[in-house]
């Protein structure tokens, strides 16, 4: 049976997670799993978690743990005879409790950002809202200001990405985030990253998991066969 590996990355918004999640699924070919693009997937396809999911998030409101869960664990369990990274799931104790029950993890990175850094990257972040393409107009500009490499469709900046959004949506991360941290970190698993560039960061992400990947023994739990 071939060797396993199974990431999960957290990070505050802003705090690099998607750019460094690319990073590791070329450098380690992990599958990256982006539980953002999952949900836009089910919406879009019109299941039944994505219907549920999209009447949250047009409230503007958290999709729950009940919808996220049930979104993401099946595919999680599809999964089996592949290496994957897991960006955005689990955000809440009870999700990693859910994942728990069907997956051990072997690393969690955790992305310890200073908030003023945080706060600076999310005052110049656009999203194209379809597809969720995230750019930064100083490190990420788009070829053409304020319109998707891809679609050529208008850019927008989030609500929640507005400075008098921010902060207190930044405290809410650390909030909900805390507990996660806490049972990862109990699980010696937990593994945080801190700086204020996601250059300066990745050299030593790179590193750990250089070290982890090439030993890590498959999980019995997630590998079997439905």
């Amino acid at each position: 049976m071939s060797k396993l590996f199974r990431a999960v990355i957290m990070g505050p918004p802003g705090s690099g997670k998607g750019t460094i999640s690319e990073r590791i699924a070329h450098s380690f070919g992990l599958k990256h799993i982006s539980s953002g693009d999952f949900v836009r997937e089910n919406i879009a396809a019109n299941t039944e978690a994505g219907v549920l999911a999209k009447a949250y998030m047009k409230k503007r409101l958290l999709v729950p743990d009940h919808v996220m869960t049930r979104l993401l664990l099946p595919r999680l369990e599809e999964m089996t005879k592949y290496s994957w990274l897991l960006d955005g799931f689990p955000r809440t104790l009870a999700q990693a409790d859910a994942l728990n029950s069907i997956c051990d993890l072997d690393v969690v990175i955790n992305l310890n950002i200073p908030l003023e850094t945080l706060k600076e990257r999310l005052r110049h972040r656009w999203t194209h809202p379809s597809s969720g393409r995230v750019y930064n107009m100083y490190f990420n500009p788009p070829r053409i200001q304020g319109l998707d490499d891809i679609t050529g469709e208008p850019l927008i900046q989030q609500e929640d990405d507005r400075p008098e959004a921010l902060v207190a949506r930044l405290r809410h991360y650390k909030d909900i985030a805390k507990p996660v941290i806490d049972l990862y970190k109990a699980k010696s698993i937990l593994y945080t990253f801190s700086d204020t560039e996601t250059d300066r960061i990745w050299p030593n992400i790179s590193t750990l998991l250089s070290t982890k990947i090439p030993i890590v023994q498959s999980d019995a739990r997630c590998a079997s066969t439905h």
